[in-house]
């Protein structure tokens, strides 16, 4: 844990844009600035109470009253200012990270969950807010009150500078202490957040058959056994936050009560030690009083740094799970997911000498070359590569050695948008938006959907058989269709928006012989028109459909 005053650039610290650092900074200064006014506003406030007991003229009071006032004012605007700029760098950190999170996460395959991501997102990012906004204003404030009250008190009274300069610096050293522990059960905690919304989104998917099993009851218990692993690491992030507080307030306490037993038996002539003798022997009223102003003032720095420590914990933890997610969702796909135009040119595919990481090891794909209006079965068994070939080609992952031309041109981010434009993919899992089945095939809310399109893609029982026909709603929320029915219903947009390419993964996967077959014939058909397919596949009809068939492994089927 590093010391108060050793500047060091933290993980979350590098978590904050080049703008907020500089915001960061302009609070920071600005904050301990205006708090260092309450130095001459003490002043004020004890030389106009001691006019009082001296009979001295109400001017005087008036005056420091006045003075007193105006600095109250001028540190108001400050602080005001200074939280502000904190606030605004607090927002522009989080926007900036939720967004690169985003574009990292948005079209990824596998790595980080679904579940685990969102509680990034939401509830574990949040927790920088408080760090930002409170915890580098209350280091330049610890960094610069406590010298500055010293240099004030140290030639009234060596003996009250003596209290502060021993009790000061404990603070600092229990909060290193039990900052550490702060650390490690904030860590401990997030990690039990992620959890927890990742078995939450995973019975919510899986409700429908936790029912069918009747294992509801189970998934209650792992719900309640997972509810107190969270209850008892907050609770111990509660914990070390009290012991922190308790052995602070101790502390300065101590602190400030040693040094106002000093001042009371000083004024009253008990004790005539602990002052240089420049005004003579014991305080004068004025010094008692700006003593006895000053004093927990000293300590308030370090009670807000210490208390910003625990913002600085929870900080850090998130900020290794933000690296470790950005690791795990790897570069985003190349694009920007935008509509434009389809790329010119012919519907052709070439790669040569492909590699890239996948799943925590090296793969390196063949050599393909697909000729426009050619098809390709690529065959291999589960874990040998098909799939990652075919999200290459989509433009979804981007490889680290070797090159991937399309449509006679580098696939690459200013290329890929205008690729994709050209492609129907279908993905093994297929996501189907929360839209009417009509919008979902045409990409128009009242666009038209040809009943031969339909028909060719075997998907007229599909529509059929849903309650308000091409007007349902399916998603998450509606209606909702199987797999195979939604790769159907793939190849049906695909006819309907005239893509020349396709990218099929498993398509006669979860279908019936007859089913299977029959789309078989739909993919078949379409390269037969000209299109560029592409198929990954154990199926050996659909293999045997396509006018080459690239085995990645030799013993595939």
């Amino acid at each position: 844990m590093p010391s108060v005053g050793a500047p060091q650039r933290s993980r979350a610290e590098r978590l904050l844009a080049p703008a907020a650092q500089r915001r960061l900074r302009h609070a920071a200064r600005l904050s301990a600035l205006a708090a260092a006014l309450w130095l001459p506003q003490a002043a004020a406030l004890a030389w106009g109470i001691a006019g009082w007991a001296e009979a001295a003229p109400l001017a005087r009071t008036l005056w420091m009253a006045l003075i007193f006032a105006l600095l109250g004012m001028l540190r108001g605007w400050g602080e005001r200012h200074a939280a502000r700029l904190a606030y605004r760098a607090a927002d522009e950190t989080l926007h900036v990270r939720r967004q690169a999170l985003l574009d990292h996460g948005a079209l990824r395959f596998g790595g980080t969950s679904s579940a685990a991501l969102a509680a990034l997102l939401t509830e574990k990012l949040a927790t920088l807010g408080p760090w930002i906004t409170r915890y580098r204003p209350a280091m330049a404030r610890a960094r610069l009150l406590p010298l500055l009250y010293m240099l004030a008190i140290l030639p009234i009274s060596w003996a009250a500078a003596l209290v502060l300069l021993v009790a000061g610096p404990l603070i600092p050293v229990f909060m290193a202490l039990v900052g550490m522990a702060a650390q490690e059960a904030s860590r401990k905690q997030m990690v039990e957040v992620g959890a927890m919304n990742t078995l939450l989104i995973d019975r919510i998917a899986a409700l429908p058959d936790l029912l069918l099993l009747n294992a509801a009851e189970a998934s209650r218990a792992e719900f309640a056994t997972r509810a107190e692993a969270l209850r008892e690491r907050t609770m111990a992030v509660l914990r070390v936050a009290f012991l922190s507080s308790t052995v602070l307030e101790l502390f300065s306490a101590l602190g400030v009560a040693m040094v106002a037993v000093y001042v009371g038996f000083s004024l009253l002539g008990e004790i005539t030690l602990g002052t240089w003798g420049l005004f003579g022997p014991g305080l004068t009223l004025f010094q008692g009083l700006f003593l006895l102003l000053l004093a927990p003032d000293f300590f308030q720095p370090l009670r807000d740094l210490a208390a910003a420590w625990h913002d600085k914990a929870a900080a850090e933890a998130v900020a290794e799970e933000v690296a470790a997610a950005e690791v795990s969702l790897g570069a985003p796909v190349l694009g920007q997911g935008r509509r434009v135009p389809p790329l010119m040119g012919p519907a052709s595919i070439l790669l040569q000498g492909v590699a890239l990481e996948r799943g925590g090891r090296r793969l390196v794909l063949p050599d393909v070359a697909v000729a426009p209006g050619g098809s390709l079965a690529l065959r291999g068994p589960s874990g040998s590569g098909k799939s990652t070939l075919l999200e290459v080609i989509a433009g979804l992952l981007a490889p680290e050695t070797g090159e991937v031309l399309v449509a006679g041109q580098r696939l690459e981010s200013d290329t890929a948008d205008a690729w994709r434009a050209r492609i129907a993919y279908v993905p093994q899992q297929v996501h189907v938006p929360e839209v009417t089945l009509r919008e979902f095939l045409s990409g128009e809310p009242e666009g038209a959907v040809p009943r031969e399109a339909l028909r060719r893609a075997r998907a007229e029982r599909i529509v059929a058989a849903l309650p308000e026909g091409l007007e349902t709603v399916l998603g998450e929320s509606g209606a909702g269709v199987s797999g195979g029915e939604a790769r159907r219903l793939l190849l049906v947009r695909a006819l309907i928006r005239g893509a020349d390419v396709i990218l099929a993964d498993e398509p006669t996967a979860d279908l019936d012989a007859a089913t299977g077959a029959a789309l078989v014939e739909v993919l078949a058909a379409l390269a037969s028109e000209g299109r560029t397919v592409v198929v990954a596949s154990h199926d050996p009809a659909l293999c045997a459909a396509m006018g080459r068939v690239i085995d990645l492994q030799a013993d595939s089927c």
